[in-house]
């Protein structure tokens, strides 16, 4: 497979995720209005209610079988070393650059969450159409292809919607925590307006005189109970402090269980379940499975997913560049994480895992793994951004960014990792 040809395999998938993000930003756009803040946010509902647990469901419980789950052991590792890596290297952009607060957890985000499963699903079928592919037949290098994509998609949904969806989450919090001490901060400022002569010093009449010490008096009280309601507030902290560790666990453990019983991850996990037991995949795979007409009705809902969260991004993104304040820093911190450090580390770690046996000899196999060290962020995060309401409009700039120069890193590197293992 030539260079150009390649350049042209990979090049497309994100040309087609562009395209439908400049359709979603003309959508959102005043001139016609189709798609504005409050739709965005009801189709985003919709996005993570049912149609990303029914696209999950649908290719997990298709192509994945026990058989799979066992020989493939190694690429959840390899998922997990994603996040690992890219979470230590996003926490350093933080501590380096010190964007606000609130955009912190976006940061590591979109620096550990790749895109695992719509992207893979669109490569490698691909890259196993063209001539000369060095990954054997074609019919059966996009079968176990899409297997592979299907369950890179799986568990790389389980790690975004509880890793991801806790560093979002946690970015909102501290949003709104910051918001409210704003306005406490403002509060007391519009109850002390005055120039350099109030009206005691005016001596108007006592009436007015005497109202305005009864207001000052009324604010010495406010003060005193700012005061104990602060000693309060320590008081607690302090007893906070003397929770026993049961407790914390226990609340830990609550918390997990909520981000499990997400939507995308419990389809996952029944995608598994599904795809491994013979006689449940058997109702709904297959021209005389039973249940044929549930599982098809599933994948019509899973197709809408790609296309409406790239419409989202895509009208997400005129409110970005209109409103937003990303530093170039930032955006040139994140590239670099993503298209030189991680995939510089995932030929390391891959290599490594084959050196020492864990790899099955298949190269369609090791070039998934390696792809995944590879790709742009995960869209997920914009639909997290969205629920949470908390740095759309950076999250749509960095996108912007990451899926432009995605087009070019994705083809090089592409063409790097098929030069290893020819």
């Amino acid at each position: 497979m030539g260079f150009w040809s390649l350049f042209e395999v990979a090049s497309m998938p994100i040309l087609q995720v562009l395209l439908i993000s400049i359709l979603g930003a003309f959508l959102a756009t005043d001139y016609l209005n189709l798609l504005p803040a409050d739709a965005r946010k009801s189709l985003n509902k919709i996005v993570f209610m049912v149609f990303t647990p029914s696209l999950v469901f649908a290719s997990l419980s298709k192509t994945v079988t026990l058989q799979d789950i066992i020989s493939w052991w190694f690429m959840p590792v390899n998922i997990a070393l994603t996040f690992l890596f890219g979470g230590i290297l996003g926490w350093l952009v933080v501590k380096i650059l010190r964007p606000k607060p609130h955009l912190e957890g976006l940061i590591i985000a979109t620096c550990s969450s790749g895109n695992l499963g719509n992207l893979l699903l669109i490569i490698v079928p691909a890259i196993c159409n063209e001539d000369g592919t060095p990954f054997g037949e074609r019919n059966i290098c996009i079968s176990v292809g899409l297997s592979y994509a299907s369950f890179s998609m799986a568990i790389g949904g389980f790690f975004i919607w509880t890793y991801t969806y806790q560093l979002i989450r946690t970015s909102s919090m501290k949003f709104k925590a910051l918001e409210a001490t704003e306005e406490v901060s403002k509060a007391p400022n519009n109850d002390f307006d005055s120039d350099g002569q109030t009206r005691l010093l005016k001596e108007e009449d006592p009436e007015q005189v005497a109202l305005t010490v009864s207001s000052i008096k009324s604010v010495d009280d406010t003060e005193n109970e700012v005061t104990q309601i602060v000693a309060q507030e320590s008081a607690s902290r302090l007893e906070k402090r003397d929770v026993s560790f049961w407790n914390k666990l226990t609340g830990v453990l609550q918390q997990i269980q909520e981000e499990l019983l997400a939507p995308p991850t419990l389809a996952a996990i029944l995608g598994l379940i599904f795809g491994a037991i013979s006689w449940l995949r058997n109702l709904m795979v297959g021209d005389d499975a039973p249940l044929r007409v549930i599982q098809d009705s599933i994948q019509l809902l899973g197709d809408g997913t790609i296309p409406c969260i790239t419409l989202i991004l895509g009208g997400n993104l005129t409110q970005g560049l209109r409103s937003s304040k990303v530093k170039l820093s930032i955006i040139i911190g994140v590239i670099f994480v993503r298209y030189v450090l991680l995939p510089v580390i995932g030929i390391w770690v891959v290599k490594a895992a084959a050196n020492l046996g864990f790899l099955p000899s298949d190269p369609l196999y090791h070039f998934v793994l390696l792809v995944q060290f590879t790709l742009p962020p995960a869209m997920n995060i914009g639909t997290m951004t969205q629920l949470f309401d908390v740095g759309q409009e950076e999250c749509s700039v960095l996108f912007l960014w990451t899926y432009v120069v995605a087009a070019v890193a994705l083809t090089v590197w592409s063409t790097v990792y098929m030069w290893i293992l020819s």
